[in-house]
């Protein structure tokens, strides 16, 4: 589940925080990918194609890296360690929403006002897994899902059930859970970067709008999803029918297909 930027339209969207750069493919209602370390990789972009077949308009913003480069260890550990002393992403702070997602936020509303439909759904990964959460704080993001979400990093057990949202998005977000708002969580069982913990303080805030996909991995996993498996819908998915990951991938066309009312 590869592809590469051709075929995409660049354009960059002016916010308040300065431009965005972005790729966008497909018609109907929207959804954004915001991909994970090392930047829009080949994986990412395959994922991304997955929702244009099935009547999304996929805008993915470039956050860092170079978009459609294979990923490698290096490439990884100097994006990481960019996001690391950006001032966009809150990676160590708790009970703080990350910079970046003001921006993104007019990101949505934009794109909204283009596709239309009934909102604008939100996929995060990784490191940018907590912003599709606090996105949602805004009304026109109805259908947010958290893929592996790894930041504030899970290094103290304070830290392992933050969910990078300040006290007054957490408040607007447990209000729109009472009044219909749900959101979508994968992560892989064994997953150290997005611990179990978080998930758990997904369920406190959201109650039963929290929809939690919970992927078995470690050493004696029959799928050989390994205790280090963290990339749910891209490096680590497996496309074999039946397989957990590809289950999880249909859920996620599933519950983007029911919040923005759209029919594969």
């Amino acid at each position: 589940m590869t592809a590469d930027a051709d075929g995409w339209l660049r354009e960059s969207i002016a916010t308040t925080g300065g431009p965005v750069v972005t790729f966008r493919r497909g018609s109907g209602p929207a959804v954004l990918v915001l991909h994970e370390v090392p930047g829009i990789t080949p994986a990412v972009l395959g994922f991304a194609e997955r929702l244009v077949a099935r009547g999304h308009t996929v805008v993915l913003p470039s956050l860092f890296g170079e978009p459609g480069r294979e990923p490698t260890l290096l490439t990884g550990a100097t994006q990481f360690a960019r996001v690391c002393v950006s001032r966009e992403f809150t990676v160590w702070a708790t009970g703080r929403t990350s910079r970046v997602v003001g921006p993104l936020r007019e990101v949505a509303r934009q794109v909204h006002a283009r596709c239309g439909g009934p909102g604008v759904g939100v996929v995060g990964m990784c490191v940018t897994g907590g912003l599709a959460l606090a996105m949602a704080v805004d009304p026109v993001v109805v259908a947010p899902v958290l893929s592996q979400p790894a930041l504030p990093l899970p290094v103290t057990a304070r830290r392992r059930r933050d969910l990078g949202v300040d006290p007054l998005d957490r408040e607007v977000l447990a209000r729109r859970a009472m009044s219909g708002l749900c959101a979508l969580g994968l992560r892989f069982s064994e997953d150290a970067k997005s611990p179990a913990e978080r998930f758990a303080a997904l369920r406190e805030l959201l109650g039963e709008r929290f929809e939690g996909v919970e992927i078995p991995s470690g050493d004696d996993d029959p799928w050989g999803y390994g205790r280090h498996a963290h990339s749910v819908l891209t490096e680590d998915y497996r496309d074999d029918f039946g397989s957990p990951t590809r289950r999880a991938l249909d859920r996620v066309v599933a519950f983007l297909g029911e919040r923005l009312e759209v029919t594969p």
